[in-house]
Order: structure tokens, then C-alpha cells, then sequence
């Protein structure tokens, strides 16, 4: 199943998105244009105005990737995902950036100015200071929900504001209905957990199999229900471990240890330094699982922190916002019996998530950011020194600009034939793509015609 086509009337107001199906037949008629190849957007050339319904763009923010979801309230069908996509950040690749950029100009500092002061004071920063990698990731959901305002008659926002409940996992007995006998009971603790530990056995690295809550230290040892005494494992370890401690657990249970030996075996082969780093793996896993218990909550609430700040982002579009809880948005996912995925956590944020139709074959939008190069006046070797001319500050050339995607129908010379892919523009006219089948080079600009611009992203259906 496709996402429903975008749709603008003649003024470029937005439409209710339309099947595939329709788009072609407009297409064919005459009546539409291809406005954007990415997301796929028809103008109509006649047409103005028209009928919408409601229609709420929901997103689920993530670390690495981010699920956006629209829902359309049909009479008959009630709420249905028309257009769903997954935005994949770049926040790591940031972080690297600023570090690489950091440890070259510390050695060039070291070199140069040896013995210069240090200076703190004036390096203060401002108040509501985030890091630019988590910056970037605001940014970029705000982004596209600016521009999905342009193409799609939104009504409402609705976003998961919080990955975890903070209050809930400092005190799984706190007081109140919803946590202690309502239908959220337990959700929020065993959605961190299931982050916490890498959705797998903490015990034997399963990750194929049913998942339990288990207590490190029993309660009958005098264990709390805290999160920190929380860990995950399969039936099989839960059962085995029963009422012991953890150390005397991993350390006597010598038929586990002995199937771990021989699995180790098996994906070592014969090879002695894969079968040793194996054994010493097993063998810290008792000072692994105490080391990972002690993790506080410092990563949950820096997600947290984060989605804060895209709430007060999102009201600022003067859009209704509806808000929601990771443990709410497992809970409408497990109850409806849709699959794992970051656009259907997104279509199953808050309290309308709990009744929402969608197609689980449907094929989101991926959307890779890539950014829009960089700022160095040139480049430099793996050492910081200048490699190569500086560089120009012109960026177009002959109307093309690195980054976009043409497609090129050569008719003469080697490289006869049509390619179709993102292009590196030089200043000669002989330009280099990138293509799904390789890289090609020497392609002439007079062969290239645009599909769609360089924008600082990357698009797959």
C-alpha cells in the first residue's frame, strides 16, 4: 500500500489528499501538474477550493528517528492513516563533527599557543542553551510539520510528549486509579525497561523471545519494586533464577553456562579468539548487569527535556495539540495488534491513538537528513591540514546546484543513455551523479533536467 497523493488547488492551498490511483487519472487527464517529487504533491490547474475533513498530523519522537503519521476523520471509516513517513536525524553524525572539530583545534591551540591563559569566563552560555545535536532534532520535526502545513489542511497536533513518566519509574507504588488498577498499570515501567536493556534477556542476550519483568534482588530478599531493581529476561532465565540472588545465580547455574558454552562454540567455529572473547564476555556479565541496574535516569529525561521543548515549538504553529505517554502510545499499539514501528507509535500517540485504522503494509516515507554541506573554507586531511585549493563560494552552476536530483538522457559519448540520481556540480560543466547502480562521471549539464531540488534531504519510498 502507497501513501495517498498531496494535493494544492491553482492557489496552492491544500487539498484532501487523494489515492494514488486518482493522481494518475488527474495526471493523465491534464487537469494536475507534479508540484514535488518528495513527498509526491499534485497542483490542480483549474480547480479552487474544496471539502476537507479533519485531519491530525501525529508524531513520535525519537533519538535516531522520528515517526510522523496524518489521520483523516472519514464518516464511515472514523480515523484512518492517509500519509505516514519516518525521519531519520543526523544527530550522531553531528556530535562526531563538533568532536572532530574540537580535538583539531585543541592540537593547533596546544601548537601554537602553548602557554596561553586559560579562558572560562567569557564561554557562558545562553539560557535555554540545548547541544547542537539535539538542536537538530527539533529543528527538523518542526520542519517538516511547517511543511506538511503548506500541503495537507491540518487541523490539529497531537505528539508523544513524553517517552517515559518520570514519576511513575521513581515510584512504581504511587498513589492513584491509572496507575494502580487502571489500563496503563505497569506500561510506563516496562516501556523504559525494554530501552533500558536493549530489548533483549539480560541474562542470556535472547532477544527473540517473550520479555518478563524480573527483580535483581528478589523481593523475598528484601528487593523494591524500583526501577532500578528491574531488569528484563526471557521465561527461561526468570524461571531458572527464581528467588536467587543475582550473583548466585550466574555463578552456579552450570548448565546454563554450559549452553552458553556450546552456542558460543557454534558462532566462534574454530576460531580461538573468537571462543576466548566469547568466554570473557561471560564472564563480566555478572559486573554488567550491576553496572547496567545502576544506570540512572539521565538519558530519560534528557528525551524528555527535549519533547518539552517541541511542544512549546508545535503550539507556536497556533495549532491544537494533543499530548500523550510512551506507555500510552505501547498500550493503543498492543491493544489494536499493529506491529513495532516508529509511524504507527506515531498514529497511536495520546488518547485518539486508541482507535485508529491503518494498513500495516503501508510503505512510509523514508527521510534521511543530510544537511546542506558545510562551512569549511577547504578541505583538510585526517591530520587538520589544508588539502587542495580553497574552496569557491559559489554554489550553482549553470542552474544546478550540488545535492539535486536530475536526470540526465545522454545521446552522445560514453556515457550514453539515461541516469537518474543526485548530482556534484562543478564550475566546467562536467558534472558527476550519484546513481542507484553506481557513481557515473562526466556527465554533460545540457543532458540534465531537474526533478527535485536539493532541500537536506534524502527520500526512499
Amino acid at each position: 500500500m502507497q501513501n495517498r497523493v498531496l494535493v494544492l488547488d491553482k492557489n496552492k492551498q491544500p487539498l484532501m489528499p487523494c489515492h494514488p490511483a486518482r493522481a494518475r487519472a488527474l495526471l493523465k487527464a491534464g487537469k494536475a501538474a507534479v508540484f514535488r517529487r518528495f513527498p509526491f504533491t499534485l497542483i490542480l490547474k483549474d480547480r479552487e477550493g474544496g471539502a476537507t475533513q479533519h485531519i491530525t498530523t501525529k508524531t513520535d519522537p525519537g533519538s535516531k528517528t522520528t515517526g510522523i503519521a496524518v489521520v483523516a476523520e472519514f464518516a464511515r471509516r472514523g480515523p484512518t492513516v492517509i500519509w505516514a513517513a519516518e525521519l531519520a536525524h543526523r544527530g550522531q553524525v553531528i556530535h562526531q563533527a563538533l568532536e572532530k572539530r574540537r580535538t583539531l583545534r585543541h592540537s593547533r591551540r596546544s601548537r601554537k599557543t602553548r602557554y596561553r591563559a586559560p579562558r572560562y569566563d567569557h564561554r557562558t552560555r545562553a539560557k535555554g542553551w540545548l547541544a547542537p545535536s539535539i538542536t537538530h532534532r527539533v529543528r527538523t520535526v518542526i520542519t517538516w510539520f511547517q511543511r506538511l502545513l503548506r500541503w495537507v489542511p491540518i487541523t490539529d497536533v497531537s505528539m508523544e510528549r513524553v517517552r517515559f513518566d518520570m514519576q511513575a519509574l521513581e515510584n512504581p507504588e504511587i498513589s492513584g486509579i491509572e496507575y494502580q488498577q487502571g489500563t496503563l498499570f505497569g506500561y510506563e515501567v516496562r516501556a523504559y525497561l525494554l530501552e533500558k536493556w536493549g530489548r533483549k534477556c539480560a541474562y542470556c542476550d535472547t532477544a527473540d523471545a517473550p520479555l518478563e519483568v524480573d527483580h535483581i534482588q528478589p523481593r523475598s530478599k528484601g528487593g523494591s519494586n524500583r526501577v532500578r531493581n528491574l531488569a528484563i529476561a526471557c521465561h527461561a532465565c526468570n524461571q531458572a533464577k527464581g528467588h536467587a540472588p543475582l550473583s548466585v545465580f550466574l555463578q552456579t547455574d552450570n548448565d546454563r553456562m554450559k549452553r552458553r558454552q556450546i552456542a558460543a562454540a557454534q558462532v566462534a567455529g574454530n576460531d580461538p579468539k573468537k571462543r576466548a572473547e566469547r568466554e570473557r564476555h561471560e564472564q563480566n556479565r555478572l559486573e554488567r548487569v550491576r553496572e547496567q541496574a545502576k544506570t540512572p535516569l539521565n538519558d530519560a529525561a534528557a528525551v524528555n527535556t527535549t519533547r518539552h521543548i517541541l511542544f512549546e515549538r508545535l503550539q507556536a504553529l497556533g495549532l491544537p495539540v494533543e499530548t500523550g505517554t510512551g506507555g500510552r502510545t505501547k498500550f493503543n499499539r498492543v491493544q489494536q495488534g499493529y506491529p513495532k514501528a516508529h509511524w504507527i507509535d506515531a498514529a497511536c500517540v495520546g488518547a485518539s491513538g486508541g482507535k485508529v485504522r491503518l494498513d500495516s503494509a503501508l510503505r512510509p516515507l523514508q527521510i534521511t537528513a543530510t544537511g546542506y554541506g558545510n562551512r569549511r573554507m577547504c578541505n583538510v586531511d585526517r591530520f587538520g591540514f589544508r588539502r587542495g585549493k580553497p574552496k569557491s563560494r559559489q554554489k550553482v552552476y549553470f542552474g544546478f546546484q550540488t545535492g539535486d536530483m536530475v536526470r540526465a538522457v545522454v545521446t552522445e559519448g560514453k556515457r550514453t543513455g539515461v541516469h537518474q540520481g543526485r548530482v556534484a556540480c562543478r564550475k566546467t560543466g562536467s558534472f558527476k551523479m550519484v546513481t542507484p547502480s553506481g557513481k557515473v562521471d562526466g556527465i554533460h549539464y545540457r543532458f540534465c533536467k531537474p526533478i527535485h531540488r536539493q532541500d537536506g534531504y534524502n527520500y526512499a519510498a
